[in-house]
């Protein structure tokens, strides 16, 4: 094929992926072979792509690309989550466009509108994917609202309903004012905020004492029914059987003794509010106070709060402080820190509150996934997030899953008009059942009412690798014998309580067997200044910009480069701008192959041959390295190895060394050997690089009948010859010394020169032809005395001096050899007083103490080179 001077990404990747659609590569049907599964932790049906995506889904391509290579049938199933908080808020803003409000429509018309903008909208991150090159099983695709996962659902919530572990109860919850719903414990985030406190004076009933109270929430004065404060607290213990008179509202209120109250904090006293605080409401159970809800769902002041009716909260904060103040009940306010919750979904502050939620119990389910991690039969990687898994799930509280929004999963209850429920299916079983247990009820199926809450998203996330097989409503489907369990996740740990965990427990309540073998934490995506990547922020880059700009390759390059497991991204565009000169580099390297000539006249030479056999096993090593990290999921660290072997060693060194001198002709053994290299180099790239490994691939396989390089198989490495590698490393360093030498000596690279070694060539004849014939030079021979000698240069621990007539600066070299003297000196000072250092040397691992002491015998022997090179110098 014409071969372009200057790699196109966007033609290529274009080209590539529409060939792949229609040749259904990425399609998966369950067969003979071993399965390989993953299952896409599925983005928001709202969202876009961003950087956190662009990492996570390119290294779950890696592991899917290689498994085909590896002879798997590798199923990667894609899909969406229908977000309920997030897609309703979108829809509600899409109605208000349109000067339509939610109350004023059914909850039916609000679903068609949900609907109409799922269908708009929603598909837009996975068309975005394909930009990326991710090789999903497209046709496979799921959205956790399909008709099988949401009857999953169901039919999930139906079973721990009747096996006692689904509830519905009066608790204290997180409550969203914006998106006026119920949120669970993990969806809090705790953020530390500039608050103030306020000191508040209760008159003591009765009498004209006060007791003052610290606060941070002024506006829920409103709501107390208690003050509290510790029995052991001598400041008060006249106080017991009184009451005190609440500011604002004027409601006579007892104090209470309990030793949960800090005397230290505050005041000592501390106001009881059941309604708004879980603390407030634990001590309200145990001391039977009436709750007062002063909150309406959207947080303003509700009739209960008597004062500040339909206000805001934090309005209404601003307005009882001028309260207490012409009451003259406020006696001071000092600023404070504290943390407080805000919502995960909206950022609104999270309002405690008391509420009738559905809850599921987490104890019993917890158990065996704890087990099942703690002994790596399910593997975190990086293993560090084994304790932080462990300590959350051995505290685990209840999980709050019921929502109050129209979008998502309805609750499968339903009421009869007295009030009792039954939990079912649909309306009529619930009759059924209504029926079984009162024969005599005067209703029928059409007046039971079906709760109005939906579930948490997470409730159908927590199924997906079980549920997008079909193993909840057909448990012994093909699909889910053959996938399941699937082999790898790679998620942010973020969510690892949101999902992972969940996950982990339905897997071994539903199928009585892990979803995953191996979970794969990536780290955060953050600029340069540590900051996680945002759009809000504005320190987020566009993804489809940056391939634009730089081409998928070359972005996924960048992104692996620096992004080991478990550890933060710290994003610079100009690592995308590497990844591009990195294709550029392999573009040009099979240009100048493609370019050469097999000449069937030309004989492989000796030195070719040795070239062509340190490459081989070079190649060989280095396999065996990349396949150790996939084991070890070090999926940076594999692309680091990669790399550098094929910029390095491959193009910088394999090729020029073998390069024909005068001509465009080369032998044929060494010319099918470098497109076997390139073949194998191109295969071991796939994986990172799709598209124009694809190109090449094809290039060189002109006449196969493979369809793609994707399912060619991955090299396999025989055993490497270590010391013809050891001794390639000495050659590629004389040939660096000699160019370096040249340069400094401001010789040109084309003047030859004659050298000679001291002592005895560890490179032997035929690897100095290689290095006369790359250098340029005259000869290389073998000097016995070398006392009157001079100029010379070390490489390694050789001394080569040369022959040919130099004019020198003499004085010049004996400064620089003396500034480099006393470098190495001064290195060698730092290192042995590590080694001096009783501390450092009991508490260094072993292997650091061995580098360390490497370090000062290599110091030591430079230090002697130098020495003996100053005496040489007339």
């Amino acid at each position: 094929m014409e071969i372009s001077k200057h790699y196109n990404p966007g033609q290529i990747e274009e080209k590539w992926y529409r060939y792949w659609l229609e040749h259904k590569l990425f399609k998966s049907e369950p067969d003979e072979r071993e399965p390989y599964t993953i299952v896409i932790p599925p983005p928001n049906v709202t969202g876009v792509l961003h950087m956190g995506h662009m990492l996570n889904n390119t290294i779950q391509d890696v592991l899917v690309r290689r498994a085909r290579m590896l002879g798997k049938n590798a199923c990667w199933l894609p899909g969406t989550d229908h977000a309920s908080i997030a897609t309703e808020s979108k829809v509600v803003a899409m109605l208000r466009e349109r000067g339509i409000s939610k109350s004023d429509i059914s909850r039916e018309d609000f679903l068609k509108y949900a609907w109409e903008w799922k269908e708009k909208h929603g598909g837009i991150i996975l068309e975005q994917l394909k930009k990326l090159g991710c090789s999903c099983d497209w046709d496979r695709t799921a959205f956790t609202m399909d008709d099988n996962l949401s009857r999953s659902v169901i039919r999930v919530f139906i079973h721990l309903y009747r096996k006692g572990l689904i509830y519905r109860g009066i608790r204290m919850i997180n409550w969203d004012p914006q998106a006026k719903t119920a949120v669970s414990d993990e969806e809090v985030n705790y953020k530390e905020v500039n608050s103030r406190l306020y000191y508040v004076k209760y008159r003591i009933a009765g009498t004209e004492e006060y007791l003052t109270v610290a606060t941070t929430r002024p506006e829920t004065i409103l709501g107390d029914t208690a003050v509290c404060v510790n029995p052991a607290d001598e400041r008060y213990k006249h106080l017991k059987n009184s009451h005190v008179i609440v500011p604002m509202v004027n409601r006579t209120v007892p104090v209470i003794f309990d030793d949960y109250v800090d005397m230290e904090f505050g005041t000592g006293a501390l106001k009881i509010t059941p309604a708004h605080d879980i603390n407030d409401y634990q001590i309200g159970l145990k001391y039977h106070l009436p709750v007062i809800d002063i909150f309406n769902d959207d947080g303003t002041i509700s009739p209960a709060g008597e004062l500040f009716i339909g206000i805001d909260r934090f309005e209404a904060r601003k307005l009882a402080e001028e309260k207490l103040k012409e009451e003259n009940a406020l006696v001071k306010i000092e600023n404070y820190t504290n943390k407080v919750g805000f919502s995960e979904r909206t950022d609104a502050v999270i309002e405690p509150r008391i509420s009738t939620q559905w809850f599921m119990k987490m104890k019993e389910l917890a158990l065996p996934a704890i087990e099942n991690v703690i002994n790596n039969n399910i593997r975190f990687h990086p293993s560090k997030f084994k304790n932080i898994y462990r300590h959350w799930m051995e505290n685990v509280t209840d999980w709050c899953i019921s929502r109050q929004l129209w979008w998502g999963h309805r609750i499968p209850a339903w009421y009869s008009p007295d009030g009792s429920f039954e939990v079912a299916e649909n309306q009529e079983e619930a009759w059924q059942l209504m029926k079984q247990k009162n024969p005599a009820i005067s209703f029928g199926p059409n007046d039971l009412k079906q709760d109005e809450d939906v579930l948490d998203t997470w409730f159908s996330s927590w199924l997906w690798p079980i549920s997008t097989f079909n193993g909840i409503l057909e448990p012994d489907n093909k699909d889910i014998n053959y996938y399941y369990p699937t082999d790898d996740l790679v998620t942010a740990p973020d969510i690892i309580f949101f999902w992972v965990a969940r996950m982990i427990m339905a897997g071994y309540e539903f199928r009585g067997e892990k979803p995953f073998k191996n979970v794969y934490f990536t780290g955060t995506v953050r600029d340069k200044l540590r900051r996680k990547m945002s759009k809000s922020l504005g320190n987020s880059p566009e993804p489809l910009e940056l391939i634009e700009k730089y081409g998928a390759d070359g972005v996924r390059v960048g992104m692996l480069l620096s992004s080991p497991a478990g550890n933060d991204l710290l994003f610079d565009e100009s690592l995308c701008e590497q990844g591009r000169n990195f294709n550029n580099k392999i573009w040009n390297a099979y240009r100048l192959i493609k370019s050469w000539q097999s000449d069937t006249g030309i004989q492989q030479s000796e030195s070719n041959k040795l070239i062509v056999k340190w490459f081989d096993t070079l190649l060989n090593r280095e396999i065996n390295s990349i396949n150790e990290h996939f084991s070890k999921y070090r999926i940076s660290d594999a692309l680091m190895s990669l790399y550098k072997l094929t910029w390095d060693d491959f193009c910088s060194w394999y090729l020029e060394l073998i390069k024909p001198q005068s001509s465009r002709s080369i032998d044929p053994l060494t010319y099918q050997a470098t497109i076997t290299f390139l073949d194998k180099i191109l295969r071991l790239l796939h994986p990172f690089i799709p598209f124009i490994t694809e190109e090449l691939w094809h290039g060189i396989h002109t006449e196969n009948n493979e369809k793609s390089i994707m399912y060619s198989e991955w090299p396999k490495a025989s055993d490497s010859d270590l010391p013809l590698i050891q001794q390639f490393e000495q050659l590629k360093q004389l040939i660096t010394d000699i160019r370096d030498f040249k340069k400094t000596k401001n010789i040109p690279q084309t003047t030859g020169i004659d050298l000679a070694v001291a002592g005895k060539d560890s490179l032997g004849e035929l690897m100095n032809g290689i290095v006369v014939k790359m250098c340029k030079l005259g000869s290389i021979s073998i000097l016995e005395k070398s006392n009157h000698v001079y100029p010379s240069f070390f490489s390694g621990k050789a001394e080569y001096f040369v022959l040919s007539q130099l004019n020198v600066d003499y004085e010049n070299e004996k400064e620089q050899i003396m500034k480099e003297l006393e470098y190495y000196q001064g290195f060698l000072k730092n290192v042995e007083a590590k080694l001096n250092n009783t501390k450092f040397m009991e508490k260094a691992p072993e292997q650091v103490v061995t580098l360390e002491k490497k370090k000062q015998q290599d110091a030591l022997e430079k230090i002697n080179m130098l020495k003996e090179k100053l005496k040489k110098i007339k």
